[in-house]
C-alpha cells in the first residue's frame, strides 16, 4: 500500500520533472508498477529500497535509456514517450546522468573525457575548452585536467563523471547509487559538491541510493520502492516526524539500549513534531505526578534535519510512569509508546 506523508514540502515549486503511471516490464516480469513521482524546481529526490527493487530501471526509463512500456515521463514539459529519433535526443540533453562507476575513456585524459558530449554535438575547439576548463573549476579538478582515470582516486574519477554529466549544461541530474562503494569522507565530499552545484545551477536531481546517510544528508524529499512499487513518499522532514512510518525507522534508526538495571517502565518517545522544545528530556521531571519517579535515559539520538530537530529517546520510568505522562509529553509534540514492562528479575511485553 502506497503511504504518503502529509504535510508541507520542504521545497515549493512547479515540477520540472514527472513520472506518471510509469510500467516496465521484460517479458512476463513487470520491473516497475504504476509508478508517479514528481521533482519540483530545485528539489532533490532520493529513491530508496532494497537491491532488485527496481530503483535503477526507474533511472534508466527517466533518462530514456530504457523506454517504458507504459506510462509517462516528462521532463521540463517534454513528454518523452510522445518523442522520436532528434527530438528525443535533443530532449534528453536536458538530463545529465551520473554512474555508479564513472565509464570514463582510459585513454583520455580528464578534461577530454569531460569534452566527449561536447565533441558529439561538433562544438568548437574553443568553446568546448572554455566548457571544459569551467566545469573543472566547479568540479574541484582544475589541477586534475591532464591526468588520466588510472591516477585518479575513486571520489576524483566521480567528480569528472559529474562534471561530464554537466557537459550540455543540463537542468537535472539522475544520479544512480554514485556514492556507492567510496569511503564515508569521500562520500560526504560528493554529497556537498551535489548540493552545491544544485543551489548554483538551480537543478533538479534524483538519487538512486540504498544509503540513508545520503538521504539524511542532502535530500529533500524520498520514496520508497519494493518490488517495483512506491510504498511510501513525503519529505524527509514530514516521513522522519511520522510515528506509523516505516521509512522513519530506516532513516533514523534506533540506537543499542543499555538494559533496565531493576524494575520499571520502558517508553520509547520521538519527535513528531517540528516544535518539540529542546528541552522536553531535561524538563521531563515537570510532568504531573513524575516528581516521585525515577527517570532514566537508556538511549537517545537528536539532530538536525534541515534545521528541524528530529530524534528518539528510550526512557525507563521506575516504578511506572504517572497518569497523564503521556498526554504531557504527546502535547509538546512527541510520539509516546510503551516497549516492556519490567518486573523485578523478569520482563514481558506491554499491551
Amino acid at each position: 500500500m502506497l503511504r504518503v506523508t502529509a504535510g508541507p514540502s520542504t521545497v515549493e515549486s512547479f515540477p520540472v520533472i514527472e513520472i506518471e503511471n510509469l510500467t516496465k516490464r521484460f517479458g512476463d516480469r513487470t520491473v516497475l508498477d504504476d509508478i508517479s513521482l514528481s521533482v519540483g524546481s530545485g528539489e532533490i529526490l532520493a529513491v530508496v529500497g532494497p537491491s532488485g527493487a527496481g530503483k535503477s530501471t526507474l533511472s534508466r526509463c527517466v533518462s530514456f535509456l530504457e523506454r517504458p512500456t507504459s506510462g509517462t515521463v516528462r521532463v521540463d514539459g517534454k513528454d518523452f514517450t510522445r518523442l522520436d529519433g532528434d527530438e528525443l535526443l535533443a530532449a534528453r540533453r536536458n538530463v545529465g546522468v551520473i554512474f555508479q562507476t564513472a565509464p570514463l575513456l582510459r585513454r583520455r585524459t580528464v578534461a577530454q573525457n569531460i569534452a566527449l558530449p561536447l565533441q558529439y554535438l561538433h562544438a568548437t575547439e574553443g568553446s568546448a575548452g572554455t566548457r571544459v576548463t569551467e566545469l573543472l573549476d566547479r568540479v574541484g579538478l582544475a589541477d586534475r585536467r591532464d591526468f588520466y582515470p588510472a591516477q585518479l582516486s575513486g571520489g576524483q574519477k566521480q567528480r569528472v563523471g559529474i562534471a561530464r554529466a554537466l557537459a550540455l549544461g543540463p537542468s537535472n541530474l539522475l544520479s544512480d547509487e554514485a556514492t556507492s562503494g567510496l569511503d564515508p569522507a569521500t562520500t560526504r565530499s560528493i554529497l556537498a559538491l551535489l548540493s552545491h552545484l544544485r543551489d548554483e545551477f538551480g537543478l533538479s536531481i534524483i538519487l538512486i541510493t540504498h544509503e540513508m546517510e545520503v538521504v539524511r544528508e542532502i535530500a529533500d524529499s524520498v520514496a520508497r520502492i519494493e518490488d517495483g512499487r512506491i510504498i511510501e513518499s513525503g519529505s524527509v522532514q514530514d516521513v522522519i516526524l511520522d510515528p506509523a512510518s516505516e521509512l522513519a525507522r530506516e532513516l533514523l534508526p534506533d540506537r543499542p539500549s543499555v538494559p533496565l538495571d531493576g524494575a520499571g517502565e520502558i517508553w520509547e518517545v520521538s519527535h513528531a513534531s517540528r516544535t518539540v522544545p529542546l528541552d522536553w528530556l531535561t524538563s521531563i521531571q515537570s510532568a504531573p505526578g513524575l516528581s516521585g519517579a525515577a527517570v532514566s535515559v537508556l538511549s537517545a539520538s537528536v539532530e538536525s534535519i534541515r534545521g528541524v530537530a528530529v530524534g528518539r529517546a528510550v526512557l525507563a520510568i521506575t516504578p511506572s510512569a504517572p497518569s497523564g505522562f503521556v498526554e504531557y509529553l504527546t502535547e509538546r509534540g512527541l510520539h509516546v509508546r510503551p516497549v516492556e514492562k519490567v518486573a523485578a528479575g523478569s520482563a514481558e511485553a506491554a499491551a
